[in-house]
């Protein structure tokens, strides 16, 4: 057995890494995102896919407090068959079983539950392939972006939550001696413990697309801050997290723990019991990526939690001019293709004025501009194979069903077509769709998220009404990511106070190899809790201190037990 200080003194080097980068907030990474062999090992790739082979079509190792049946939900976008069959618990047994493993997790002490959590990273990033894979055949994201996003970012997201759960439940000292002087005596002398308590059961939520980049922030944040977590994944996105609850239960098995600390709550579609789990009174946490459907139901219903949302919104472009209109279409392009749209910050309404914008390449009207940007989508994606690992697979019906619906509209200047993907014939895969709209006609379509590989080139009065439309349109309805090209400060500064005033994080002028619907850990923060779009902030002070309360104990001392 490996006691949970030893796991905090073996990875005590990295965390306080993280706590000093999450601190700075350069780039720092403690995963590396290439899939190399000089990186991983030589035969890492090689073994990683064999270890997911070898779970297809078969019932997954992991025991589930309750379990009675097996469930198999997934589909591959890239259609090969999956099969795969897990375990499903009854909601109650779960509870009771992350209750009863409650007041063991909380003696572990800030420390040795993050040196816990560091160790359940270590062991996925050594099945970092693995992963790849099962992010992959259940999002639909390409391989590399499966590695990367699905594997070494969303570890590092998950680092950052680690550390920022650790500075802010050891700010307040665990031991203090306390001594007032009494005058023509001697000082009142007491000491005083503080322990972090956490709030209770959490449940995390996860989502069809970034099942680990999103869900990793929640659950090492709650593990940390002393709360047992239920892990509910998205039917069509079972594998990764089932990995990642296995691998957690290993190490905290290995430390003495209780493993049901975490526990894994699967089912079959419609069962609903992400709504019985999350409105429980013993639920106390709540993490949900998805749908502003269903997180604004949990706002709203799960009132005995704290809950933490993170849903999707009308992501917005201000264009008001460019010195490089080429970089600029670039990286406009690149952003509408990468994962078909299906990123909760790819942009969905590019502003542009209706009398046109100034550009190194000449004046460009609303009309030549959307054309431009078709033609740079095309060529981006006119090669198969490199469509293919841009684009990735449609992941679902829905993103089908309002491909179709948006390709009815009117106006529609780059139709979205389909792709073959050669390694995988079954694939589903789509290029972007991009509509002409109007501001004052067509709000109706505008202000309605389109979520999937949809965008709409939107006329409007001036780079004055972009900008006020902007601050309007996601003071009501939300943003994750705001964009602004311009070489005018006025307007660059204009932009700034109105995405202060929207709450959303804004992006100035990308031209090169950063795009706005990408965030780095440590660096970046993603969502702001101040639109509608998310309650929270990846990964903010406020992220962890609902998670935990410090309870304090005093007692008097004398002047011996002092000295």
């Amino acid at each position: 057995m490996t006691t949970p200080a030893e796991f905090y003194e073996t990875h005590r080097e990295l965390l306080d890494k993280a706590i000093e980068a999450a601190g700075v907030r350069d780039y720092w990474s403690a995963y590396p995102e290439s899939p190399s062999k000089s990186i991983y090992g030589e035969t890492a790739a090689a073994d990683g896919e064999q270890a997911f082979q070898a779970l297809l079509g078969k019932d997954f190792p992991i025991e589930v407090p309750g379990a009675t049946s097996h469930v198999a939900t997934e589909r591959s976008p890239y259609g090969i068959d999956l099969g795969i069959r897990y375990p499903k618990g009854d909601p109650g047994d779960l509870i009771a079983a992350a209750r009863a493993a409650l007041p063991g997790w909380r003696a572990v002490g800030p420390q040795g539950r993050a040196g816990i959590a560091a160790e359940i990273l270590r062991r996925i990033n050594a099945r970092i392939f693995e992963m790849a894979h099962a992010v992959q055949h259940t999002s639909g994201q390409a391989f590399v972006m499966a590695f990367q996003a699905g594997g070494a970012h969303a570890q590092d997201r998950a680092l950052e939550a680690i550390a920022v759960a650790l500075a802010e439940s050891t700010r307040i000292p665990a031991v203090t001696t306390w001594s007032k002087p009494q005058r023509g005596g001697d000082p009142l002398r007491m000491e005083k413990t503080s322990t972090v308590v956490g709030r209770g059961v959490a449940l995390m939520i996860g989502c069809n697309t970034f099942p680990t980049w999103n869900g990793y922030p929640g659950l090492f944040a709650s593990l940390v801050t002393g709360n047992p977590v239920i892990v509910k994944p998205h039917p069509g996105a079972v594998l990764p997290l089932a990995i990642t609850v296995q691998i957690a239960r290993e190490v905290l098995a290995e430390a003495g723990q209780d493993p049901n600390v975490v526990t894994l709550a699967v089912e079959e579609r419609g069962d609903g019991i992400a709504a019985t789990l999350a409105t429980h009174p013993d639920v106390r946490i709540v993490d949900f990526t998805g749908s502003s459907e269903f997180g604004n139901w949990l706002e709203a219903n799960a009132r005995q939690a704290a809950v933490y949302t993170e849903k999707a919104g009308l992501n917005t472009v201000i264009i008001d001019s460019t010195d490089d209109y080429k970089a600029m279409l670039r990286n406009l392009a690149f952003s509408l293709s990468l994962y078909s749209g299906q990123m909760c910050t790819t942009p969905q309404n590019l502003l542009v004025p209706a009398a046109g914008i100034e550009t190194d390449a000449g004046h460009r009207s609303a009309d030549e501009f959307a054309a431009d940007l078709g033609a740079a989508v095309g060529k981006l994606l006119g090669d198969p194979k490199r469509a293919a690992g841009t684009l990735g697979a449609i992941v679902n019906e829905g993103v089908l069903a309002r491909l179709a619906e948006a390709g009815s509209l009117p106006s529609v200047v780059h139709p979205s077509t389909e792709v073959a993907d050669e390694q995988f014939p079954g694939a589903t895969l789509r290029t972007p769709l991009i509509a002409r709209l109007d501001a004052a006609a067509d709000d109706k379509a505008y202000t309605r998220e389109w979520f999937g590989p949809i965008s709409f080139v939107i006329t409007t009065e001036s780079t004055e009404h972009s900008l006020r439309l902007f601050t309007e349109t996601v003071r009501h309805h939300g943003a994750l990511t705001a964009a602004v090209y311009s070489t005018s400060a006025g307007v660059l500064a204009a932009a700034r106070e109105a995405a202060l005033d929207a709450g959303v994080h804004l992006s100035q002028n990308l031209l090169g190899g950063v795009f706005v619907n990408q965030t780095a850990a440590f660096s970046d923060l993603h969502g702001t809790a101040a639109n509608p779009a998310a309650t929270a902030s990846l990964s903010d002070p406020a992220f962890v201190t609902g998670r935990f309360f410090t309870v304090q104990s005093r007692h008097h001392i004398s002047e011996e037990t002092h000295a």
